[in-house]
């Protein structure tokens, strides 16, 4: 097999990146595009092997990046940042290639949020600090210290900027890291490696191993040496993680599935109601945000949906590589597979697809609106991951709250309203992570991020990430006992 493949006109190494050298694996598995299916090409297939060497390199690249000065391991990031920039158009054609996501979407807001991924951490690294305190005239200094070497688990559904909001601030913290990614679409993460190393990143700092879940990932998660485990994905996979990281007690972090809420109040800008509402079908619906349950209050029902039906179905599918196109192709057959498994068990138990319920050519679905759902069917309680939406009505506050809750996730809400005062009843209300109040998806590094019940474990962004991927240190320190002779 080539080390090399060729995608859009740029070349990709297939190989694994472990202590700063290219590595092969006897195995490989196939990379296709979701756009039409095609073999991008054939993937170095890691397994234990691969994983106890990156895990070994991290271990031994750990004392020297541990001890880089801030300034220095700030200015490494930055210069990542810089080679992200200067490669925002291969690396937008390949995530889109290898994804499904809309090529104008990597170009002007994903790659360019990458980079700041890498600034953003660099920069707060740079002003990290707690004021000292005191203790009865002792005095008390909390440090941050690297924690060690971190396993990294990324989803497919946005590759690199997932993968760069954990890797960022784990780098920044002082720690070395094996990235994961996930075996649909693994080419940008091989990408990174080499932006890394050209930054001047230390051999061993950064891996990246390639491979099918478990097969790689049991041997990560379970190691002795790694010292933290950040993951994003479903519930199921969290949980065998958490297995496997027990044996050690490594600390985790995870960012789950989620059944996130649109409330409309009927006193809300309904045209606003609607935009984000419709907004949900990002990325066809492929998104662990997204509010796919959309809680309408009774008198404005009719009159959202027509609006909804309306601008949803003058959406255009097709190839995300085409400026055109709102809505691109599911991840892989069996991601479709799934989500018009959910649809078809929700047709026959009685609901009514207002519009879409159906797959088209090739990997794609149809946009999906559903109605005449109950609130314990398994379309309203489970994850779908795909561009299917239901409504049900509410006749009250309370009862848009207690529809709201109703489900083992609390990651993100979205309200409607032009009540402030109710904003503020409601979300007070709210299990989630992360509510927005007329509007969506705005995500600030600085603001914690993670959910509630199922939808996760822990936050991460500003300093929430440094407590994670650090080990807190309290020196107290007496007052006296500095005045002995030393001579």
């Amino acid at each position: 097999m080539s080390d090399n493949i060729t995608v859009a006109g740029v070349s990709v190494d297939t190989r694994h990146w472990i202590g700063g050298e290219r590595v092969a694996s006897a195995g490989t598995f196939t990379d296709h595009s979701p756009i039409d299916g095609t073999a991008l090409g054939e993937i170095a297939r890691g397994g234990p092997a691969e994983a106890e060497a990156a895990v070994a390199a991290a271990r031994d690249a750990f004392p020297g990046w541990a001890a880089t000065p801030r300034a220095e391991r700030a200015r490494i990031l930055h210069a990542i940042a810089d080679g992200v920039e200067k490669r925002i158009e291969e690396l937008a054609i390949v995530e889109t290639t290898d994804n499904g996501a809309l090529l104008r979407s990597h170009r002007r807001g994903v790659m360019p949020r990458v980079a700041h991924n890498f600034r953003f951490f660099a920069d707060w690294l740079l002003r990290l600090e707690h004021e000292d305190f005191e203790t009865r005239g002792h005095t008390n200094h909390v440090s941050w210290d690297p924690a060690g070497p971190c396993v990294l688990i990324t989803p497919w559904n946005a590759p690199l900027m997932l993968a760069t909001w954990k890797v960022a601030p784990a780098l920044a913290a002082g720690n070395t890291v094996v990235l994961k990614p996930a075996e649909w679409s693994p080419l940008t993460a091989s990408l990174l490696a080499d932006i890394a190393a050209d930054a001047g990143l230390p051999a061993g700092v950064l891996n990246v191993v390639q491979g099918y879940g478990s097969e790689v990932g049991d041997a990560l998660t379970s190691h002795p040496d790694v010292r933290r485990i950040s993951f994003t994905g479903s519930v199921p996979t969290a949980k065998r993680i958490a297995a496997s990281a027990a044996v050690n007690l490594t600390p985790l972090s995870l960012e789950l599935g989620g059944k996130s809420p649109l409330l409309v109040f009927a006193d809300a800008d309904l045209d606003l109601a609607v935009d984000l509402a419709v907004e949900q079908y990002d990325n066809a619906g492929q998104v662990c945000l997204a509010a796919t349950r959309l809680l309408v209050e009774e008198p404005v029902a009719e009159e959202f949906t027509r609006r909804f039906v309306e601008r949803a179905t003058a959406l255009r599918q097709g190839d995300p590589r085409d400026e055109s196109t709102d809505i691109g192709p599911t991840i892989h057959p069996r991601q479709l597979e799934k989500i018009d498994g959910f649809v078809q068990r929700a047709l026959a138990a009685g609901a009514r697809a207002v519009i879409g319920g159906h797959r088209e050519d090739g990997q794609y679905y149809a946009p999906t609106l559903l109605t005449d759902v109950a609130q314990d069917s398994e379309i309203v309680q489970e994850e779908v991951f795909g561009p299917v939406l239901t409504l049900q009505t509410f006749a009250s506050e309370d009862e848009a709250v207690r529809l709201a809750d109703d489900t083992r996730f609390g990651l993100a809400a979205t309200v409607a309203t032009g009540d402030r005062e109710r904003a503020e009843r409601v979300t007070a209300r709210l299990v989630a992570g992360t509510v927005w109040v007329n509007c969506f998806f705005v995500r600030d590094l600085q603001a914690p991020f993670g959910g509630s019940r199922q939808s996760g474990v822990g936050r991460e962004g500003g300093t929430w990430s440094f407590d994670f991927y650090c080990d807190l240190k309290n020196t107290v320190t007496a007052p006296k006992g500095w005045d002995r002779d030393h001579g």
